[in-house]
């Protein structure tokens, strides 16, 4: 059995965007019809993230996660300023199988324990937002604000002792350029952490995946290359097919 190809969605104000190196954001349409087109592409599983609460936004509601939820015929998971047990709650019983933290790993530590304890290790992820400075990578909370006094991998090990049970690795640098991931990173984290890690950010090709894979990842995502065609990234929701991807993974 192949390993999991997810794909990530963006949304701001309600909309399915794609940001660049976490600045940036380019408009894509409707979370519905996006959803939809991934149905039947055959998705094998959809992260969905909110970043309006980088904008300082309200995040998306319930009903409107259940809407997408309901649409979806993949497993979802979702994050994007979940902070407390009662999003925990709101956001699971929406039917999403899964709730992502970022931010909320710093300073919502409680409500990831108390999530993991009631819910299960399984229904709760953490996002791990790093840049590489000097040499060194440095986790950044939720994507921005300043970086933590420590490593990405120390910080990975902290997460999992709050009983995350997967782990999103995303270089911030890296996110849209489809030019590869950061396999140093994936390799480092995937080494010292015995949860499973998705490698995010950088993903241009089936070819990519596999370096991931082979770098110890146990799962891929990717954005942009399932978001943009051509040099002048035209947008064109798509995923490879089937045999595409046995092809380039099977034998991992």
């Amino acid at each position: 059995m192949r390993s999991r190809v997810i794909a990530t969605m963006q949304l701001l104000d309600g909309f399915v965007v794609k940001s660049r190196g976490y600045g940036r954001t380019t408009y894509i349409g409707d979370p519905i019809n996006t959803v939809k087109i991934f149905n039947d592409k055959g998705v094998d599983e959809l992260v969905i993230v909110d970043i309006s609460a980088r904008h300082g936004a309200p995040v998306v509601t319930p009903s409107q996660i259940e809407d997408i939820a309901t649409e979806a015929f993949m497993p979802v998971a979702y994050g994007g300023g979940v902070k407390s047990y009662d999003q925990v709650r709101s956001v699971l019983s929406a039917g999403v199988e899964k709730v992502i933290f970022g931010s909320g790993l710093l300073d919502a530590q409680d409500t990831v324990r108390r999530a993991a304890q009631q819910f299960g290790v399984q229904a709760v992820v953490g996002a791990i937002d790093v840049r590489c400075e000097g040499g060194i990578h440095r986790p950044y909370p939720g994507g921005g604000g300043r970086p933590l006094d420590m490593t990405a991998v120390e910080w990975a090990k902290e997460a999992c002792e709050l009983g995350v049970g997967e782990l999103i690795v995303t270089d911030m640098a890296r996110e849209g350029e489809c030019n590869g991931y950061d396999l140093d990173l994936i390799r480092q984290v995937s080494a010292e952490v015995s949860v499973p890690v998705v490698a995010n950010a950088g993903a241009g090709s089936v070819r990519h995946f596999r370096a991931a894979l082979e770098a110890g990842a146990s799962a891929v995502a990717a954005g942009s290359m399932f978001t943009f065609h051509g040099p002048y990234r035209a947008v064109l929701i798509t995923y490879p097919t089937e045999q595409e991807l046995e092809e380039a993974l099977s034998s991992i």
